[in-house]
């Protein structure tokens, strides 16, 4: 009898998953409704292509079937002489990402320049903290490579997966979401793009930016605020040959100029400016733009002589006590022109969502969290969601539980919030204290930046946080 009752039960069980799914898509017509997969990732781009990439290439999630809806169109690649002014500085944390799935030698095969050198100054008191390779047992700081051609790399393998469960859409424009509720969690995601096609998976992936869709229809908080800067890139003609592995980041009163090296003779530009500067800088001519720019480097800016007598006297300790003081430092290079139609500007902003999961769905990369890119940390971050991510996915398809599995899920945005909240707040605070040329601000941050330089293991904690 007891046996009979828990077979009843279980096929009515059966029998309701079913009616939930049919019910989810009474709205698509048949000839729309394309299939169901076990994962979709919403959003190509870096992220959300080396995502896919990494969960072809884990063999607990290989069999697991994925779709990618890719915004953008399925283009031809061509590497071209002249560098693109768009530009990511990554991490030897990505960088191992990127080689376990076998991206890393593709984009060696084409070009990247590594970062062994950093120095970043302050333009209201000269106080400077610098980054060498030789601190970090001889690893690259960084490496600078443009984001198609790291995203032509990511491509490149994902086309080589020969991965039958994996399925691409490309110019995917996505029309609207359907979740499932937290009472309701049998019922499947449903994505239906513009074109009317329609998809459903038990586990939904939002790598859609920071205008992002998913985590609008997750209805979770996402607080944001617009700095009202831009960021101004370009791609630099530098007025000498060089080794060029050193990146130079001057702070201004009006934010951060930046020159990342690409190769022996050209650099990229960062320059974080208010929103009126910036345009302005977009209307000179390109003469007059480099003489700005120039003027941006080496500018002796309005100085405080009580600020400088305290700076003086604090390098004056540091080398009683024998540690540096930061006066010795190396002169950035002088921008001699700009290559043609280089010149951009995006807009600067905050973001970060105070969930990265709800039931069936999570978030990656833009889509959960946003930074001023002074630190270069926008694009690692998400890398490091990818790994975290497809790591306890697959430690939960090894233990045979579902995919959706709460556990799992809670752990990840756990585990990421606790090491992208504090870098967040870090960056922001950074922004903040040198956005403002208050004397006692100055001496404040400068005394810190100079204490900082001087003491190694600070330095090195410091790098080895920026790495991950």
């Amino acid at each position: 009898m007891i046996l009979n009752t828990q077979k009843f039960l279980l096929k009515n069980l059966k029998n309701t998953r079913k009616l939930l799914n049919i019910r989810l898509l009474s709205t698509v017509g048949d000839e729309k409704y394309k299939g169901n997969y076990d994962v979709i990732i919403a959003g190509g781009g870096m992220v959300g292509c080396t995502l896919a990439c990494a969960m072809a290439k884990n063999p607990l999630l290989s069999s697991l079937k994925v779709l990618l809806l890719e915004g953008s169109p399925d283009k031809k690649f061509e590497l071209k002489p002249e560098y693109s002014n768009r530009v990511v500085a990554l991490s030897q944390n990505t960088k191992l990402l990127m080689s376990s799935i076998n991206v890393w030698q593709h984009v060696e095969n084409m070009r990247l320049q590594p970062v062994r050198h950093m120095q970043v100054w302050d333009a209201c008191s000269d106080a400077m903290i610098s980054f060498s390779s030789s601190e970090i047992l001889d690893d690259d700081v960084a490496y600078i490579v443009e984001n198609d051609v790291l995203l032509h790399a990511v491509n490149t393998e994902l086309n080589k997966t020969n991965n039958k469960n994996l399925d691409i859409v490309y110019g995917a424009k996505i029309d609207s979401y359907k979740l499932p509720t937290s009472t309701d969690r049998e019922l499947k995601s449903l994505v239906k793009l513009a074109n009317g096609d329609a998809y459903s998976c038990q586990l939904l992936i939002g790598a859609d930016g920071a205008n992002s869709a998913v985590r609008r229809a997750m209805g979770v908080q996402y607080v944001s605020w617009n700095y009202k800067q831009m960021g101004v890139v370009a791609t630099l003609h530098l007025a000498e040959e060089t080794e060029n592995t050193t990146a130079w980041q001057r702070w201004l009163p009006t934010g951060p100029v930046a020159l990342l090296p690409l190769d022996s003779k050209r650099s990229s530009l960062v320059w974080s400016t208010w929103e009126e500067n910036a345009k302005e800088l977009l209307k000179l001519p390109e003469e007059q733009f480099v003489d700005a720019l120039n003027d941006a480097l080496w500018k002796q800016y309005p100085r405080s002589s009580a600020v400088d007598a305290c700076m003086s006297w604090v390098g004056g300790c540091l080398r009683g006590a024998g540690l540096a003081d930061g006066a010795a430092r190396q002169l950035p290079p002088s921008v001699r022109g700009i290559a043609p139609a280089s010149r951009a500007a995006f807009p600067l902003g905050f973001g970060h969502s105070t969930r990265y999961v709800a039931p069936g769905v999570a978030l990656v990369g833009d889509a959960a969290h946003r930074v001023h890119p002074l630190a270069g940390q926008g694009v690692n971050l998400g890398f490091g969601d990818i790994k975290e991510l497809t790591e306890l996915l697959a430690d939960t398809v090894y233990t045979g539980f579902d995919i959706t599995h709460p556990d799992w899920m809670r752990r990840y945005e756990s585990e990421r919030q606790k090491h992208n909240v504090p870098t967040q707040l870090a960056i922001e605070a950074l922004h903040r204290l040198y956005t403002v040329d208050f004397p006692p601000v100055v001496l404040l941050r400068s005394i810190g930046v100079q204490v900082t330089n001087a003491l190694q293991p600070i330095k090195k904690f410091v790098m080895a946080h920026a790495a991950t």
